[in-house]
């Protein structure tokens, strides 16, 4: 059910619905960016709406929200353990429509790819998605060509009007409710999307495993620094490692950490008896790209990648991934004539 409401009518729900959930959304962190002097959009959690940024990209993924960065899974001791509290609320999640598409990603990662994650999965049942409505496309985005632009797997959109108010689309009943008990006006809402993107790409038809013998992946080698940006900015990367933390009072007691890992550094593809895998930062380029656009829909049936383009906007060489997908066809007819 559609409404037009006002900046006070949402801030009433954002009241109500504090009461079970914490409410996570792009917003600005003052000085908190790479560079002196400068801010971050990332997510963080709200209390009212002035603080969502609606105009700009964030420059993390919504991601952190369900797997944090460094996350406690238990406590030890010499004779016991303890598992980590979980967050007494759930969550409500402002997501535009490229992430909704990388939450499926991370749920078929975490939830399907096996035996379901523990910790994923408790966190995963108790949220609810706002969906955040694109007017127009941002730098680097290619969600059109992904096929990742339209969504309508939400709880509610929400698109913010030039005067200050918003419409919004709302399919929890409980929400509905309450906006009819508020008095917001009714009216037809469809959700905001963009048609096109100045970034496109096309994934060969054609594109199997034989485009790793191509030589492109050479021009990696130097151009990457092997900083893992990328990864960490992908709302789709699920790679971490785990690390036990021991207390300096007493080495026998400590925790048990989940930490975000990265295909791109040096020691990602270390194993037992001192051996490491892909060494060159082009063969780590090659590994990422053919999980992203091709093996991953050979698994699945569609790709990895959803084209928030986040891993354009935040390497430091400037490498592009859409670019580097576009070149994987010219890549094919390479090794094809070898």
């Amino acid at each position: 059910m559609g409404f037009h409401i006002t900046d006070m009518q949402l801030n009433v729900l954002f009241q109500t619905w504090q009461t079970n959930y914490h409410i996570y959304a792009p917003r600005n962190f003052s000085g908190g960016g790479r560079f002196s002097d400068t801010d971050c959009i990332r997510y963080g959690k709200i209390e009212h709406a002035d603080e969502i940024v609606f105009d700009k990209k964030s420059d993390y993924s919504f991601k952190e929200v369900l797997t944090p960065v460094s996350q406690t899974l238990f406590f030890f001791t010499e004779g016991q353990t303890k598992e980590a509290d979980f967050p007494q609320k759930g969550a409500v999640i402002f997501l535009r429509s490229c992430d909704l598409y990388a939450l499926k990603r991370l749920d078929d990662m975490y939830l399907h790819n096996g035996p379901a994650d523990y910790y994923y999965q408790h966190l995963r049942d108790n949220i609810k998605i706002v969906l955040m409505g694109c007017e127009h496309s941002f730098e680097n985005c290619f969600c059109v060509s992904m096929g990742t632009n339209v969504s309508t797997k939400y709880d509610m959109s929400i698109d913010r009007q030039p005067d200050g108010t918003y419409l919004v689309d709302c399919k929890d009943e409980a929400w509905v409710k309450q906006l009819v008990q508020a008095g917001c006006e009714q009216q037809e809402v469809i959700p905001a999307h963009v048609t096109e993107n100045q970034v496109t790409v096309q994934v060969p038809e054609n594109l199997t495993a034989e485009v790793a013998k191509s030589t492109m992946w050479e021009e990696y080698n130097s151009r990457c620094i092997n900083c893992g940006r990328c990864n960490f900015v992908c709302p789709t990367c699920t790679c971490f490692t785990m690390q036990d933390l021991f207390y300096s009072e007493n080495g026998k007691v400590g925790e048990r950490r989940r930490i975000w890992a990265s295909c791109m550094v040096d020691g990602f593809t270390d194993v037992a008896g001192g051996g490491s895998y892909r060494k060159k930062n082009g063969e780590r380029m090659r590994f990422k790209v053919l999980h992203k656009v091709l093996d991953y829909k050979q698994r699945n049936g569609y790709h990895m990648c959803v084209g928030c383009g986040r891993c354009d906007d935040i390497c430091p060489e400037y490498i592009s991934f859409s670019g580097c997908i576009n070149k994987l066809q010219s890549a094919m007819t390479e090794v094809t004539e070898q």
